[in-house]
């Protein structure tokens, strides 16, 4: 069903996480380091890549800071540390999502499963095609064709993960109306994924960023503080 790229230096972990995903039809293509990992990854470009934080060589977190550089492939983060300022900086660096060891196989596949569902593989595509998620969105020097996943600024492409694609997407297609947190969460998150409030900061603070690499005014997300965020179409 899909191409999977699993880097952990843990022999077990990636004996059973395997074992786990093919049986539910994925392929997967493991690594042991993150240096190998990361080569194999701009080489070979997966559906989706899950990424142990602790390894040697470069860790987790190293291998998606210069991933995100030129690829958007999703990614879910694995760590064994329970600490909360590692998810963050996850999120901040643009990991789409974050599982903490141990954790079960079925945590797992679903997450998995949610994550290629949002991003367009394993029948996301065919789901969508039935409202309007994969109607193309204008808005002033805004577009975005959600079938392709791509968007431009002022005719300059802008390169989004699939949850900035999916937040952005929510925001454009109403401007002018505000989108609480929690609405957001719903738009570019699957049901069995809770995140926070700073999750949906995060992101959004890297769309602007990616934006103003382009157009340096760029203000078209605007934060409501204490209630959410909603696009002003100039």
């Amino acid at each position: 069903m899909a191409n999977i790229t699993l880097v952990d230096d843990d022999e077990n972990i990636v004996a059973s996480v395997s074992l786990a995903l093919e049986s539910h039809g994925h392929k997967v293509t493991a690594y042991h380091d993150g240096a190998t990992g990361l080569e194999a990854l701009e080489q070979s470009p997966p559906d989706l890549t899950i990424l142990d934080v602790k390894m040697p060589r470069m860790d987790g977190m190293e291998v998606l800071r210069r991933l995100r550089q030129t690829s958007q492939i999703p990614v879910i983060m694995l760590t064994s540390k329970d600490e909360e300022i590692d998810e963050i900086l996850g999120f901040n660096l643009g990991a789409d999502d974050y599982i903490t060891k141990p954790f079960s196989q079925r945590l797992l596949i679903e997450r998995v499963k949610a994550l290629l569902r949002r991003s367009g593989v394993d029948g996301g595509e065919a789901e969508a095609s039935a409202d309007n998620s994969t109607k193309a969105i204008k808005r002033g020097k805004l577009t975005m064709d959600p079938a392709r996943h791509e968007s431009t600024w002022d005719g300059k492409a802008v390169k989004l993960t699939v949850t900035e694609f999916l937040l952005l997407q929510a925001l454009a297609q109403r401007p002018g109306f505000v989108k609480s947190r929690d609405n957001l969460m719903d738009a570019a998150y699957d049901d069995q994924v809770y995140v926070d409030d700073r999750t949906i900061d995060s992101h959004v603070k890297r769309m602007r960023k990616k934006f103003r690499v382009v157009d340096p005014e760029f203000d078209a997300i605007e934060t409501l503080y204490g209630v959410g965020y909603r696009y002003r179409e100039s």
